[in-house]
């Protein structure tokens, strides 16, 4: 009866959504330049409701050498290029649109990814909502960065023995030496692997949030970083729900919780779902109730999955688009 309830909440969800897409679409709102903010979609039509923050400059070079605006912010898109990829496919099969993948760098594509079929009919509404966000955060990132966008890197979602995926979880120890890992073969391994990501791009945001100048991007930045901690706690709190019942889905988030901690330096910052004491660990926080920070180099010693400084590997064989590439020296 419970899971009859979720589905007509998520039903009622669903329509809402449709109704606010016809609303906007009806009512012209007039697209001003590359100042709109896509968000809220959930289909294969793409973004839907679209936000009209304040008009902003394209972003410019530091004169000084140090890092700019640009540089972080494709730093961002190449993150974001990973993860819509990622739910495109899981959730709808296909690849985002090639008008989102072009720009400056060498042009790749997404490896191996398929559309999982799920049995959950919630995960498979939570898998579609997300796909939507991602790929609203590339098209606004490209829209704010212009013609310096980077474009999409070379991308290895495949389920090859010897690719990221199975790579990463023969780190956590979740299969054999010999054996891979294929995340669009359950709801669960399409949730562990959403896993993988969803943690590491809120502290990617937060960490990089210091190094924006412009208050416009910067407040651009928290948007999306509440967007992905949200997808996080989302993830986090489904694996936790599931985990009740299959006790191994906990320890599998605290395998690749340590796997994390592994690759990034000394500290042990990072969080699995396992609860402490009498309460949950769905946010994983310091002892102030503080999200945590990751330097871009240790973002890409994840990505990579090296914990040298390196500039390629993992879930970008050839490396990132832009100036920032490499990860951090252990």
């Amino acid at each position: 009866m419970n899971h009859d309830i979720v589905l007509q909440v998520l039903d009622a969800c669903d329509a809402r959504r449709a109704e606010r897409r016809a609303f906007m679409k009806n009512a012209g709102f007039a697209v001003a330049g590359a100042t709109m903010l896509a968000a809220c979609s959930s289909n294969d039509d793409g973004p839907g409701s679209m936000i009209t923050p304040t008009p902003t400059p394209t972003p410019t070079p530091s004169p000084s050498g140090a890092l700019s605006d640009q540089d972080v912010l494709n730093f961002a898109l190449n993150l974001e290029y990973l993860e819509a990829q990622f739910y495109s496919f899981a959730a709808n099969g296909v690849s985002l649109p090639a008008s989102l993948l072009s720009g400056t760098g060498q042009a790749g594509a997404p490896n191996g990814a398929r559309q999982v079929d799920f049995k959950d009919a919630a995960v498979a509404r939570y898998a579609r909502e997300i796909a939507g966000d991602e790929q609203a955060h590339v098209a606004f990132l490209r829209s704010a960065l212009g013609s310096v966008a980077v474009a999409q890197p070379n991308l290895d979602l495949s389920t090859d023995v010897n690719g990221a995926f199975s790579t990463a979880a023969r780190a956590a120890g979740l299969v054999g030496a010999n054996q891979a890992f294929d995340p669009y073969a359950s709801d669960e391994n399409f949730l562990l692997a959403a896993f993988i990501f969803e943690d590491v791009g809120v502290s990617a945001y937060k960490g990089a949030s210091p190094l924006i100048t412009n208050k416009t991007y910067l407040e651009a930045a928290a948007g999306i970083l509440a967007a992905e901690a949200y997808h996080a706690g989302l993830i986090r709190t489904t694996l936790y729900r599931k985990g009740l019942t299959t006790p191994a889905l906990i320890d599998a988030t605290e395998a690749i919780s340590n796997a994390r901690d592994s690759l990034d330096g000394s500290s042990d910052l990072d969080q699995g779902i396992r609860p402490i004491g009498a309460a949950t660990n769905i946010v994983p926080t310091d002892s102030n109730g503080v999200a945590f920070s990751r330097s871009a180099g240790q973002v890409l010693n994840i990505a990579y999955l090296n914990k040298a400084s390196v500039d390629r590997g993992g879930f970008f064989p050839t490396g990132v688009n832009g100036t920032i590439k490499l990860s951090a020296a252990s």
